[in-house]
C-alpha cells in the first residue's frame, strides 16, 4: 500500500506487500523488498537498497549524500538487509568512491537519532542504541552492541559480540567478544551475558578468557601475545577470529585494565 500523500518516483522498485505511509519521499533509484513498512515523513534518496520485512520509522533519512569532502557525486549505495529496524530520525549516508556503499546487515536495530556515515559496514544482529554516532568507514561485526551516545572514530573496527558502554569515545579497535567501557575506553572483560545468551559453551568461554589473559594480563606485547596464543591454544573459529582481528588492526586495539593510557 502506497499512501496517496506520499511522493514515490514511478521508477522506484517497490515489492508487493510493502507499506509506504503519508508524507514519505522515495527517489527513482530505490529498491525496497516485500513486507517492509516505511513510516510517515521518511526520506529515501537514490541508491537505497532495502531488504524484506524491514521497519523504517518517521523522520529517518536513508541514502543521503555523504558528509565527506571527497565525494564528487558518483553513484554509490546504501544496502540494508532483511528484518532490520530503523527507528526515528536515524540518518544513514551512502558510500563514496572509497568503498562504494554503506552496508547494514540482517536483523539489526538502529535506534532513534543514530547516525551511520559513509562506507560503514555493519554486520547482522547489531544494535546501535539511541544517539550512537559512527564516522566514516567503520566496521562492526555480528551481534555487537553499542550503548547510547557512543561515538566511534573513522576507520575503527568493532569485533563480533563486543559490547560498548554508553557514552564511550571509541578511537581504537575493539576486539571480538569483549566488553569495553570507562573513559578513556578500555577492555573490561568478556561480554559474558551476551555469549551465554547466544549459546556459547562454558569451555569455549573459558578459552576466550584465556586468550585475553595473554593479550591483557600476562605482560606480553601484542606480537608476543599472538605468538603464544597460536602456540599454546588449540585453533578454532573463535581463536582464529581474535588473532586475525588483532593482527590486522591498523589503529591498534583498546588498552587493558592495568595498562597506562
Amino acid at each position: 500500500m502506497i499512501h496517496p500523500l506520499s511522493s514515490v518516483h514511478p521508477d522506484a522498485r517497490i515489492a508487493g506487500n510493502t507499506t509506504v505511509e503519508a508524507f514519505t519521499s522515495i527517489g527513482q533509484d530505490v529498491e525496497i523488498g516485500e513486507g517492509t513498512w516505511i513510516g510517515p515523513h521518511v526520506t529515501i534518496f537514490d541508491g537505497a537498497r532495502i531488504g524484506k520485512n524491514c521497519q523504517i520509522f518517521p523522520g529517518a533519512v536513508i541514502s543521503a549524500e555523504p558528509q565527506d569532502m571527497k565525494y564528487n557525486g558518483e553513484a554509490t549505495f546504501v544496502e540494508i538487509g532483511d528484518n532490520t529496524t530503523i527507528r526515528e530520525c536515524v540518518t544513514i549516508n551512502k558510500g563514496t568512491s572509497s568503498y562504494g556503499k554503506t552496508v547494514i546487515g540482517n536483523h539489526c536495530l538502529i535506534m532513534a537519532y543514530s547516525h551511520v556515515a559513509h562506507d560503514c559496514r555493519i554486520g547482522n544482529h547489531v544494535i546501535l542504541v539511541n544517539y550512537v554516532g559512527l564516522a566514516g568507514e567503520i566496521e562492526i561485526g555480528d551481534y555487537a552492541i553499542l550503548g547510547g551516545m557512543a561515538g566511534v572514530h573513522q576507520f575503527v573496527r568493532i569485533g563480533a559480540h563486543a559490547m560498548i558502554q554508553g557514552g564511550s569515545k571509541v578511537g581504537k579497535d575493539v576486539p571480538p567478544f569483549v566488553m569495553a567501557g570507562r573513559d578513556p575506553i578500555r577492555f573490561e572483560g568478556l561480554n559474558l551475558v551476551g555469549l551465554r545468551r547466544r549459546g556459547f559453551a562454558v569451555e569455549l568461554i573459558e578459552q576466550i578468557h584465556e586468550i585475553y589473559r595473554y593479550v591483557y594480563q600476562k605482560g606480553y606485547n601484542t606480537s608476543q601475545a599472538l605468538e603464544r596464543i597460536e602456540r599454546d591454544i588449540v585453533g578454532n573459529g573463535e581463536r582464529d577470529l581474535i588473532v586475525s582481528f588483532i593482527r590486522e588492526s591498523k589503529r591498534g586495539i583498546i588498552k587493558g585494565p592495568f595498562e597506562e593510557l
